[in-house]
């Protein structure tokens, strides 16, 4: 089973459990899979799903920011539920460690050395550890490896 066919699979499951906050959520998702879709005139694979879910994640987690820092902690919990419920579509994440590890080999494998090669790292490390760990992390861990590099 697709992870979009999954998530359509949990939409009727919250539907029958009549839970309106996860339905939500649920129903947000797939508008923004299915806006993708018809924009780009394209069927979505897993990869691209992970990628929208971790965008939208990415989204809440700067609403939360910002409505804790309105003072709207209505708004940032509402927020960090629909967090949770994204997050359930996410492959587990990588821990630090791991994230670095993985970036000082690819680095390796490319050759690069220096911050010039950052663009070309970053784009390999993208494609290799979307939705698998934090893009900020890996952008801090990218710039250490290459000064560690130079």
């Amino acid at each position: 089973m697709s992870l979009k066919e999954q998530i359509t699979e949990d939409m009727k499951t919250a539907m029958r459990a009549k839970d309106a906050e996860r339905l939500g959520t649920i129903r947000l998702l797939l508008a923004a899979l299915k806006q993708k879709e018809v924009d780009e005139r394209i069927e979505l694979d897993d990869v691209m799903v992970i990628a929208i879910v971790d965008k939208l994640v990415k989204q809440r987690k700067d609403s939360v920011t910002a409505f804790t820092e309105g003072g709207r902690q209505d708004l940032a919990d509402k927020e960090a539920s629909e967090i949770k419920v994204l997050e359930t579509y996410l492959p587990k994440r990588m821990s630090a460690e791991e994230v670095a590890a993985e970036v000082k080999a690819i680095v390796v494998e490319l050759g690069a050395s220096g911050p010039g090669d950052m663009g070309k790292v970053m784009g390999t490390v993208k494609t290799r550890l979307a939705g698998r760990a934090d893009m900020g992390q890996v952008s801090a861990a990218v710039k250490a490896a290459l000064s560690g590099a130079a």
